[in-house]
Formats: C-alpha cells, sequence, structure tokens
C-alpha cells in the first residue's frame, strides 16, 4: 500500500505547482521537470562525443601517416603539433580525453542521465522524480565537470595525458611529463564532480523506482528498461565511491607527499624520496570500479533495445523473467571480475584462475541477454525503423564484440594480448560501439516523446548503414594488429620494424573512422532540424504499450494532466492471438480483452480466473486461440 500512498502525495502535490509561470530560467536552464533534464544531458552528450570523435580522428591522422606534416594540425592545436606534427607527448593526451569522454562523460552521463530521466518517471507511471532539485544538481554538476575536463587545453602544459585510466607514476609524479602537471589536477577534480553527479542521479533513480510506481505497476510489470536503469544506478551508487577514494590517495601523492602509490622512482639522475607505495593499488581500486563501470555503460542500452526490440518486432519479449535475471546476475557478478584488466600485474596465479572463472561466469547472463533478443527477433513482424536498426546492430556488436572477451578473459591468452590492439578492439566493439547504437536506437525510438516530432527515416537509414558499416571497418582490423602484439598508445608505428607492415592497415582504419565521423552529421542535421521543423509526432506513434506513450504530446510538468493512468498488465502484450489489433496497452484491464486473456495473465487471481472461465463457456470459440 505505501507505494500508491506514496504516489498519491505526490500526485496531490503538484496540482497546485503547474499554474506557476515560468521563466526562461526555470523552464529551460534550471529546470527541475525530468523531461528537460533529460534533454540536457542529451545535448551535452552529444556536444561531448561529437568533441571526443574529434580527438580520435586527430590521432588516427598521426597513426596513418606518422611521417607527413599537416598544416592545419598546427593551425588547430598550436604549439602541440609544431610543424604541423603531433607531439608525442600530446598524442597520449589526446587518447586520455578521448577515452574519458566516450567513457564518463557519454556513455555514462548522456546514456543514463537522458534515458533515466526521461522514462523513469513516465514508464512508472510517476509526476517526476523523488527529488527533482536533487534531479537538476545533477546535470549541473555534469555540466561542471566536462567543462573543467575541457578547459584543460587551454592551460599551459596541457591536458591528462596517463590514458584514461591514468596509471601511477604518470598521473602522481607530477614533473613526469607536461601533461601530470596541472592538466591532471583537473582531470581529478573533473571526475570527483562526475561522479558526485552519478551518485545524485543514482539515488534519485533507485528512491523513485521502488517509492513512486502508480497503482498496479508491481517490480514484474515494469518494462525491461526501467530494470537496467534500476539496476545500473544501483552499480554507480556502490562502485563510484571507490574510484573517489582513489582519487583522494592520488592527490595526497601528487600535493602533501605520501606514498600510497608511489616506490622507488628514479626521474632522470633523481631518485624520488617516495617509499613503500605501490601503483598496483590504483589499479585496483580503479578496477573495481572500471569494471562494473563497463556494465554501467551496457546495461542501459540493453534495456533500451529491449524495449525497442519488442516493439517493432511486434512479439512479447521472449523469456522476460530470464532478462530480469540475468541483468541482476551481471549486477552482481560485475563486482568479482576487476582483476582481469590485471592478469600481468604479476597476481598470484590461484588468484588469476579465480577472476578467470567468475570472468567466464559473467559471459552466461550476457549470453542469455543475446539469445533472447534472437528468439524476439525470430518470426516476429518486424518493422525496420532505424530504431530497430540501430537496437539489432547493438546486437551485432555485442556477440562479436563479445567472443573477443573470452580471450582477454583467459588468463593465459592475456599474457599475449594485453595492452595491445586486441584489448582497443574488443572493448570499442563491445562497449563503445554496442552502447552508442543502443543510446542511438533511444534517440530514434524516443525522439517523438521528446520533442513531439518524427525524425527523418530515410536520413536515420543513411546513419545507421554508413555507422555500421564503418565502425566495424575501424575495429576489426584492430583485433590482428594485436594479435601481433602491436602495443596500444604508440605514437608511431615505424619505430619498430615488427610493426611497419600494419601502417597500410591503419591508412585504411582512418579513412574508415573519417567516414563513421562524416555520417554523424547526417544524424546531428536529422536530429536539430526534426526539433523544429520535423513532422509533428502522433501521440503513439510506434504503437506501443508503455505508460509513456499515454501522457500527452504537450510537456506539462507532472506528465499526466489528470489522474496517473493504473497499470494492469505487463507491458509486452503485442501480437497476443484473439485480440483485434497487435497491441494492448497497460492500462487496458483484462476485463475489456476477455477474448485474448490466458490462463497466466492472472497470477494466481482466483475471482479473475473465475469470470473469465464463465466468460469462455458464454462464448464458446470455436477455434483454439493458441
Amino acid at each position: 500500500m505505501s507505494t500508491i500512498a506514496l504516489h498519491d502525495e505526490h500526485n496531490h502535490d503538484h496540482a497546485d505547482h503547474g499554474h506557476h509561470k515560468e521563466t526562461l530560467i526555470s523552464k529551460y536552464i534550471f529546470s527541475m521537470d525530468h523531461k528537460m533534464i533529460a534533454k540536457q544531458f542529451l545535448i551535452t552528450g552529444i556536444i561531448m562525443a561529437v568533441i571526443a570523435m574529434g580527438l580520435s580522428i586527430l590521432f588516427r591522422i598521426q597513426l596513418a601517416w606518422p611521417d607527413q606534416n599537416f598544416p592545419f594540425l598546427e593551425t588547430f592545436l598550436g604549439k602541440w603539433a609544431e610543424g604541423g606534427r603531433i607531439k608525442p607527448d600530446f598524442y597520449l593526451a589526446l587518447v586520455t580525453i578521448h577515452g574519458t569522454i566516450m567513457v564518463f562523460f557519454v556513455l555514462t552521463a548522456g546514456l543514463s542521465g537522458t534515458f533515466s530521466n526521461l522514462l523513469i518517471p513516465l514508464q512508472i507511471g510517476a509526476r517526476d522524480m523523488a527529488s527533482p532539485f536533487l534531479n537538476m544538481l545533477s546535470y549541473w554538476f555534469f555540466f561542471m565537470a566536462c567543462v573543467i575536463m575541457m578547459s584543460s587545453f587551454f592551460i599551459q602544459t596541457g591536458p591528462a595525458s596517463g590514458g584514461w585510466t591514468v596509471y601511477p607514476p604518470l598521473s602522481v609524479v607530477a614533473k613526469a611529463m607536461p601533461g601530470s602537471g596541472l592538466g591532471m589536477t583537473l582531470w581529478l577534480i573533473s571526475m570527483v564532480l562526475f561522479v558526485a553527479s552519478s551518485l545524485m542521479g543514482g539515488i534519485n533513480y533507485v528512491s523513485t523506482i521502488l517509492n513512486m510506481r502508480t497503482k498496479g505497476m508491481d517490480l514484474w510489470k515494469m518494462p525491461l528498461t526501467i530494470w537496467a536503469f534500476f539496476l545500473t544506478a544501483i552499480l554507480g551508487i556502490l562502485s563510484f565511491p571507490v574510484l573517489v577514494a582513489g582519487v583522494v590517495l592520488m592527490v595526497f601523492d601528487r600535493s602533501f607527499g605520501t606514498s600510497f602509490y608511489l616506490s622507488d622512482i628514479v626521474m632522470g639522475t633523481d631518485i624520488l624520496p617516495n617509499e613503500g607505495g605501490s601503483p598496483i593499488l590504483w589499479q585496483h581500486l580503479f578496477w573495481f570500479l572500471g569494471h562494473p563501470e563497463v556494465y554501467i555503460v551496457i546495461m542501459p542500452a540493453l534495456g533500451i533495445s529491449s524495449e525497442v526490440i519488442s516493439v517493432n518486432a511486434r512479439k512479447p519479449i521472449f523469456g522476460y523473467h530470464a532478462m530480469v535475471y540475468s541483468l541482476i546476475g551481471i549486477t552482481v557478478l560485475s563486482f568479482i571480475v576487476w582483476g582481469h584488466h590485471m592478469f600481468v600485474t604479476g597476481m598470484n596465479p590461484l588468484l588469476g584462475g579465480v577472476f578467470m572463472i567468475t570472468t567466464l561466469i559473467i559471459a552466461v547472463p550476457s549470453a542469455v541477454k543475446t539469445f533472447n533478443y534472437l528468439a524476439t527477433l525470430w518470426r516476429g513482424n518486424i518493422r525496420f525503423t532505424p530504431a530497430m536498426l540501430f537496437a539489432i546492430g547493438l546486437v551485432s556488436f555485442f556477440i562479436s564484440g563479445g567472443l573477443t572477451g573470452i580471450f582477454l578473459g583467459n588468463a593465459s591468452l592475456d599474457i599475449n594480448l594485453h595492452d595491445t590492439y586486441f584489448v582497443v578492439a574488443h572493448f570499442h566493439l563491445v562497449m563503445g560501439s554496442a552502447a552508442i547504437f543502443g543510446m542511438l536506437a533511444g534517440v530514434y525510438h524516443w525522439f517523438p516523446r521528446m520533442f513531439g516530432k518524427m525524425m527523418n527515416a530515410k536520413l536515420g537509414y543513411l546513419h545507421f548503414w554508413l555507422t555500421f558499416i564503418a565502425a566495424y571497418l575501424v575495429f576489426f582490423p584492430l583485433h590482428f594488429l594485436g594479435l601481433d602484439g602491436v602495443p596500444r598508445r604508440y605514437y608511431a608505428f615505424t619505430e619498430f620494424e615488427f610493426m611497419k607492415k600494419w601502417l597500410t592497415v591503419n591508412v585504411f582504419v582512418t579513412w574508415a573512422a573519417i567516414m563513421a565521423a562524416l555520417a554523424q552529421v547526417a544524424f546531428l542535421f536529422n536530429f536539430f532540424y526534426s526539433i523544429f521543423k520535423g513532422k509533428v509526432a502522433p501521440q503513439n506513434p510506434w504503437e506501443s504499450n508503455t505508460l509513456e506513450w499515454t501522457a500527452p504530446v504537450e510537456h506539462l510538468h507532472g506528465n499526466w494532466p489528470g489522474e496517473i493512468p493504473t497499470v494492469y498488465r505487463w507491458p509486452y502484450d503485442y501480437s497476443k492471438p484473439g485480440h483485434d489489433a497487435d497491441f494492448i496497452p497497460q492500462t487496458v484491464p483484462f476485463s475489456q480483452t476477455m477474448s485474448s486473456n490466458l490462463p497466466h495473465d492472472f497470477e494466481g487471481n482466483a475471482e479473475a480466473e473465475k469470470i473469465q472461465q464463465d466468460w469462455e463457456l458464454a462464448n464458446p470459440v470455436t477455434e483454439n486461440k493458441g
């Protein structure tokens, strides 16, 4: 009962607020409406993604043509590309900031921030988040983190350059290289603000889902999107504080002379006084966040794909309970696999074996999800909307990228493959490309819900095919570099004889990356043009069952003008035998669908089953409904 009581109080609480005159600042800037905050996260995420992609094109140019001068690089980058060639220090800075932006600012904040904010209140039937104020703070902390991270490009010594994992001693000894100075300090401040943002968001998402579901919406009637956002938020709340602890110790080492991560360091002819620390400690603290982080990135994308695939295959999602339990399994197991990033740190082989087993076990729930997607698609009445194509693209990347994870999760094989391009290829497919495709599927699918307009489908198809092909052309060849032992993060492949044969492949990969970047122009034009000039969307353009499509298209604070709808059924009643339409929204009571009700729909409610049996006796059907 407490769920309904809480929801009713919230319902009453907002009744008086609808009439306040909203100013430009309260509506668009410091908005507390979850739908506006979702748009802020999305547009900020898109801007950061464009920046990160630009950085990747810069360092891909360096890898493809290491001995050539490009005058335009000096125009853009000034002293960091004197004579038109990127300096080795700055190359590492580009790689560092590219990785940080993509993993944290685009695929964590941009993905979770956008869709958790947009969909949690709308799909569970709430007026807004549990704390709209905390929600607003969450966005502005994220925005400040972005500004501070980008400001490091405008300081004398340049941005942080220790790789996105900022391993000591490069990240701790401020004199180690230019990017170890102020740029690294800004990186650390930015990450603490980002973690604060994630925690505020996560606590809000969990509170909202547990306490503010509408009447009838129990946990087993929630769409898989909500399950994914819920478990992702729990992962974030439990793992991000560990990164902050690690960062605090790093600040102590950098500024106060402690030795948590440093011992026996020689710089040139100087021996540093630090003794007794261990850089491996940072790896433990970082990867204890870092591995749950990759699931924080992929789980919302998997949830979005579940919804999009089911709606557009016009079929109930295959194995709903198995999908939920596999998400729960991933959430639990993701905390006991971080050591597979550290097989070559000299850890005890027994411990390596334990981490290897847990890593291979976590592949099982991921495989369950994959098979369930394929089974949902099987013999479905598929509508190939742009969103559906991107969701199927996610499944493709999840399979092809996931298979290489089996190689890397093996402690003995990892000795050869660790820190090579094989690792880069693996995570760019399974985490990078898959999560980006999940995010794009969500944008195309819920764009009408966000902006009341439709995106152009033809441009969407162009965007999908160019991006899908380019992503495979970029990342697939990199596996072969890795198998040959080519290390990641090297500035030029001309230094070692055995690497020179890969130069032509690098040229090919760079052209593919440029093609991928150009493909995003179609998306950016489609996105911003459709906001203002797109075709006006109907209320439920995809004929979907979930609650967000019952709310009016015009944006009102509180989502529904009258009472919040009551939920009677699960969200995946598509193509149900005996029903005249191929979808039955969650708000339709079973009493209105007597001809299509099935025994398991009533969840053991004897009274409802009796009414159904009486109706069936009174209305005998000649054909079997399945």
